[in-house]
């Protein structure tokens, strides 16, 4: 398919219980259960929802991605990713990054004892070199907010991999037309 056919196709399935093309918004809070934990893939909307489902599908294809996961929020979504860490672990990240970002990992997590290295992610070196025995993740953001800064996803995703190192990559500003940072990290 052509790019602007598999971006309004992606990841649509008929609904099962309707046939219908489009995905139905369900609303519904709660689903009816055989038993506890016996269920037809859906037991309560903060959990699962087949709406959501649907937009993580539709996500996963276009970004070129196994599965997808949809938060209601960029921070939601940040929130997530730090919390993969534990005290003592370092993140780099953009020197230029969206300020909301910045706030949470300094006035946030930082006080959790995880520690954040600042430098200018678009020389790759600046982040080989800032990577310590603590580094468990690169955090950057391309092009930056507000600066429109680009770091070069596929330099930067090396050194993660030779290193052994998770990276994030805030791709807020660049839709899945223009820039998939998947398709860009070694496999």
């Amino acid at each position: 398919m052509k790019p602007e056919t598999r971006f309004v196709h992606a990841g649509m399935q008929p609904d099962p219980s309707t046939g219908a093309i489009m995905t139905p918004i369900y609303q519904t809070s709660t689903y009816v259960q055989e038993a506890p934990a016996t269920h037809k893939g859906y037991e309560y909307a903060r959990s699962q929802n087949p709406t959501r489902k649907a937009l993580e599908d539709a996500l996963a294809e276009i970004e070129n991605g196994k599965f997808g996961l949809a938060f209601s929020s960029g921070v939601a979504a940040t929130d997530a990713v730090i919390k993969l860490l534990a005290p003592g672990d370092e993140v780099i990240c953009a020197n230029d990054m969206y300020g909301g970002t910045y706030r949470l990992f300094s006035k946030i997590f930082e006080r959790f004892g995880i520690k954040f290295i600042y430098v200018d992610t678009t020389d790759s070196g600046n982040v080989k070199n800032a990577v310590t025995a603590n580094t468990k993740l690169i955090w950057i953001e391309t092009p930056t907010n507000p600066l429109m800064n680009i770091t070069d996803i596929a330099a930067v995703a090396a050194v993660a991999k030779a290193n052994n190192i998770l990276l994030a990559v805030d791709n807020t500003f660049a839709s899945p037309a223009l820039q998939t940072p998947l398709t860009l990290v070694p496999i």
